[in-house]
């Protein structure tokens, strides 16, 4: 696919946001804390790495996502409208009685390869996809986003161990390590510290990023392709409600919809942002 510069990919991540915070806005429900952290990495994977094609939603050689923190559709749904997969417009009808966009990924949905929300379930997905790519002899990519409170689950080790024995050099699975889950800091529940050792302890190619320098994710996609004979896992530092100032790095806003008002100020900010990326 055509690879998109630094700036183009900021530009595309701030209309991401606005999309995300349109939805949650027009539901007033949904899951804002989440997507904006793992908005980055998803603006990157569609706009810079898979190969997709939104006219053929099922095409099958096209590279696969499993959106474990399935409930962070407000973020998968704001970079698939972005990308052309659905009218942006559908974002306006985020939850409501009679929309395909429910406030957890559904398969039916164009560019969802999986339905989720379940946590814990979707890195044995991606390891399923994977395997299939191998049996079939089919050279596409599978990618899993992971949260760091979700990978309290322990079928996401059974997962990884799985994968991590079976050399699964096809697959990449990222964390996006936001340090918050709806209860507060992951230390304070149930610390899954140090990730990047789990996950080398189970084979796989490690590598630690900030998930909001998108240089950094670019970079780390690539050395995951040259990682042969193990999965790479990327853990990503990133900022819970990263994007808009009175959100960041607070869990209250895990699964809170702002205010009216709180979204005007959000979306101000945020286009404040692509006016600077424009030259406005």
């Amino acid at each position: 696919m055509n690879q998109k510069d630094e700036k183009e990919l900021s530009l595309i991540a701030a209309k991401v946001r606005i999309n995300a915070l349109d939805a949650v806005n027009a539901a007033s429900s949904g899951h804002i804390g989440g997507s904006l952290s793992v908005t980055d990495i998803l603006t990157v994977l569609y706009f810079d790495e898979m190969r997709v094609n939104t006219k053929e939603p099922k095409w099958t050689d096209r590279d696969r996502l499993v959106l474990s923190k399935g409930h962070c559709t407000p973020a998968l749904y704001g970079v698939l409208a972005e990308k052309g997969f659905f009218p942006k417009e559908e974002l306006l009808h985020f939850r409501s009685l009679h929309s395909m966009l429910s406030g957890h990924a559904e398969y039916h949905v164009p560019g969802v390869d999986m339905s989720t929300g379940s946590l814990g379930q979707g890195l044995s997905v991606a390891v399923g996809m994977a395997l299939s790519a191998r049996v079939d002899k089919k050279d596409y990519r599978v990618y899993a986003i992971m949260g760091d409170g979700e990978i309290e689950e322990g079928q996401i080790w059974e997962a990884a161990m799985c994968a991590g024995f079976y050399n699964m050099d096809n697959l990449v699975a990222f964390v996006d390590n936001n340090n918050l889950q709806i209860d507060g800091a992951i230390t304070n529940v149930m610390s899954s510290y140090p990730i990047d050792k789990k996950f080398e302890a189970f084979n796989w190619n490690v590598i630690n990023i900030d998930g909001h320098n998108l240089p950094e994710i670019k970079a780390a996609l690539e050395k995951a392709k040259n990682a042969k004979g193990k999965p790479t896992a990327i853990i990503a530092k990133t900022v819970k409600g990263k994007g808009v100032s009175f959100m960041e790095n607070i869990a209250g806003w895990h699964g809170k919809a702002p205010s009216h008002e709180q979204h005007d100020v959000a979306v101000a900010e945020i286009q404040k942002v692509i006016a600077e990326l424009e030259g406005k």
